[in-house]
Parts: structure tokens; sequence; C-alpha cells
């Protein structure tokens, strides 16, 4: 997907623009070497490798307090997704029910974490006309857990997809009841909400899915504004840690390229 409008211009916020300056300029210092993963793009795992870091950085800067921050940066970012899903849903003039949540979805699992087989894995258990998910393989929890931060992802998919339904419509109740982080499989549900088996099958709108070039930059600026917002200038510090250490362990490339959606409203769907 091509960023939004607006997405690449330089901020004239001088701690910004120094992190982009640096990300750009290849660093050959031995702190560098060799990225620790081997990416070929964007993806599930990359996303939470972002994620994972804050959770670090937080959590060692400022104990459970971080913790507090590293939550509500989670929800912040995922009421975002949930509202730009209404807004498409409304401009087309759909109810927002469950199953126009099943539709206008943001994401479906990328192609390298397919051909790793470690794409999402998760399978309906049917009680019409309620339903729960049990997902049996996770590439975020993949990716958590080989980092040895899988207290990160309990912490991150602890209400993610529940604040997600809470953008989108919060009448919409949806809970997580266990995570692969701590258990065999992850169980979720949508308690009191009918759906039918055809719209639960129904493949996802086209046109609202976004890369997960556009998923992870949205995570690192999201975080990087609620940090900031709440520590300041030592959460600016912060978010620039978590810049370094992308550059160091998936590549100069993937730092230089999350610089560039820095301008990039998160809110709004503003690419039609």
């Amino acid at each position: 997907m091509v960023p939004v409008a607006g997405a690449y211009l330089i901020s004239a916020n001088p701690a910004i623009a120094k992190a982009i300056q640096q990300a750009s300029v290849k660093d050959d210092s031995p702190q560098q070497g060799t990225p620790v993963y081997h990416f070929e793009g964007f993806n599930e795992r990359v996303q939470a490798y972002i994620v994972a870091r804050y959770y670090a950085r937080l959590k060692g800067a400022y104990g459970e307090q971080g913790r507090e921050v590293f939550l509500l940066a989670t929800r912040t970012y995922a009421e975002q997704r949930g509202h730009r899903m209404a807004q498409r849903a409304l401009a087309d003039g759909q109810p927002l029910t469950i199953e126009t949540y099943h539709r206008y979805g943001e994401w479906v699992p990328s192609d390298e974490c397919r051909r790793r087989g470690e794409a999402l894995q998760q399978r309906v258990i049917w009680d019409a006309p309620y339903y729960t998910f049990h997902v049996t393989q996770c590439p975020w929890a993949i990716q958590f857990r080989e980092m040895g931060l899988s207290e990160a992802g309990v912490a991150y998919c602890k209400d993610l997809d529940a604040s997600i339904y809470r953008g989108f419509n919060p009448a919409i109740a949806y809970e997580t009841r266990q995570t692969l982080h701590n258990a065999d499989y992850c169980i979720q549900c949508a308690p009191g909400s009918k759906v039918s088996a055809e719209s639960l099958a129904c493949p996802k709108r086209q046109s609202s899915l976004r890369s997960f070039e556009y998923h992870c930059a949205h995570s690192y600026w999201t975080f990087r504004q609620v940090v900031s917002s709440v520590f300041g200038s030592k959460g600016k510090s912060i978010s620039e840690e978590v810049l370094g250490d992308i550059r160091r362990d998936l590549g100069n490339s993937f730092a230089v390229t999350l610089t560039k959606y820095q301008n990039t409203d998160f809110n709004v769907v503003t690419n039609k």
C-alpha cells in the first residue's frame, strides 16, 4: 500500500529530523553488526518486534508505570484501527455490526509469514448463532517468544482486539480469555453477538486492507505519541532508542521507512 499523502514530509521537530538523518546514514560501527532478524519486509513479526521493544524500554525505565503506559498506547493504537474501519463502513452505508467488522478488517496474513509457515491459524468453535475463535498459531506470539518477551505479548493481547472492537462500535463486547503467550491456544469471542457462518467466512474488503508497513508505522508512531505525551522529553528518548533497536536488529532500511510516516494521521481515513 502507498502511504497517505504527506507521509514523506520531513519534520520540523529537531529530534525527529535528527532521527531521520541518523537512520538514513549507514552506521559502520561495530555495534550495528549484522541484523538479528532477517525479514524480507514488514510483516506481523516486525510489528511484534516494535511493540516488544517499547515494552522492554518502558518497563526497564519506569517499572509498573511504564507497563501501564504501554497498555494505554496499545489501547490507543487499537481504537484508532477500529475508528478507521468504522469510517470506511459508514462511508459505504454499512451498519456497524459484527458482520461488517469482519468484512472491513485491515489486514490479512503477509506473504512472508505464509511462506515461513508462521501465518495465523485459527478455528471457529461454533455454537450458532455464537462463536469462539481458538488461535493455535500466531506470528506475533512467535516473535514475542523468540525475544524472551512473552510478558509483553500478554500485556499487548490483554485487550487489543477488544479495543479494536471498541473503536469500531463500543456496543459490541469482545473478550480475549486466554492467549498463546501462557496457554496452548488463544480464546477469543464476542459473547452475546449473533453472527452467521457465512459472514465469518466472507473475505475481507480489499480496499480496506493496509500493508504491514503501514501497520508497523502505525504502531511505532502511536506508541511514540502516547509515550511522549506522558513522559515528555524522556518519552521521546525512549522512542529514539526503540528506533535505534530497529536499525540494529532489523536493518537500517526498516528504520528509514518508519520515519517516513511521521506526518500520517492514523485516526482517520485520508487515502481514499
